[in-house]
């Protein structure tokens, strides 16, 4: 899933990097919600709070719904200054290592939602979740070549909506049934990420209720055995293809 990019990726490694991690995302979002009564990735509801707060003089409010935002756009930029810098440096698991951060930096978080003091426990939370988010939905766009979202549903439904009425043109004739495969495609990979979302949000309020902060860490554990797991796959495929240039110029010699 963190390995291939682009034009190298297929409709299944796509499916299961928007199941994983978007059900991971609604899991920290809905129960960092129930928890605190913020989003951290919704930058659509965050952006017009804010609009609202500054509208109205309320400046304190402002600045924390502010800050929720840049702590998104920092964390989707630190995402890219880390994957450019691997890229350059032709590290093939680039994008796992950056999920992998992630994994670390949640664990962190999840350590600090357990034990802060109450008056810090609500920015560092939501803060903190908003820079993974970005950090997250940045990876996850640019290794599909923005066919992914995870961490939001605003795009991923409206794109399910433009699919939708291409299917309907198709069923009716208006379009080539040549587009029907691409088609059915992108549906399934819509409807799986949003599915995926919403049933991550409902198990995530569920496993807060039962242990709180812990879930944090939980869900740490299993973007780091996906990181590790891909690492291992990037590192297994890189043998295999050096093997197979050293047998090439063993029998040209």
């Amino acid at each position: 899933m963190l390995v291939r990019q682009g034009s190298h990726r297929n409709e299944k490694i796509d499916r299961g990097l928007a199941a994983s991690l978007a059900a991971i995302a609604g899991a920290l979002n809905a129960s960092a919600f129930y928890a605190v009564g913020f989003f951290s990735a919704n930058m659509t509801g965050n952006v017009s709070t804010l609009s609202d707060h500054l509208a109205v003089g309320q400046w304190l409010s402002a600045l924390f719904y502010g800050g929720i935002v840049v702590a998104f756009v920092f964390g989707a930029a630190v995402s890219t200054l880390i994957v450019n810098e691997g890229r350059r440096r032709n590290v093939h698991a680039i994008y796992a290592y950056s999920i992998l951060t992630e994994a670390l930096l949640l664990a962190i978080l999840g350590c600090a939602d357990l034990w802060l003091l109450t008056e810090w426990r609500v920015p560092v939370l939501i803060l903190g979740l908003a820079f993974l988010m970005g950090l997250q939905n940045a990876v996850v766009t640019r290794i599909s070549d923005a066919r992914v979202r995870t961490t939001h549903v605003s795009g991923m439904a409206t794109d399910l909506g433009i699919e939708l009425g291409i299917a309907f043109d198709i069923l009716c004739g208006r379009e080539s049934l040549a587009e029907a495969r691409h088609n059915l495609i992108k549906l399934r990979l819509h409807f799986y990420t949003i599915a995926a979302f919403l049933i991550g949000g409902v198990l995530g309020v569920i496993v807060y209720r039962a242990v709180g902060g812990y879930l944090l860490i939980l869900a740490a554990v299993v973007l780091m055995v996906i990181a590790l797991e891909a690492i291992w796959r990037a590192r297994a495929m890189l043998t295999a293809r050096n093997k197979g240039v050293g047998k090439n110029a063993g029998g040209k010699a």
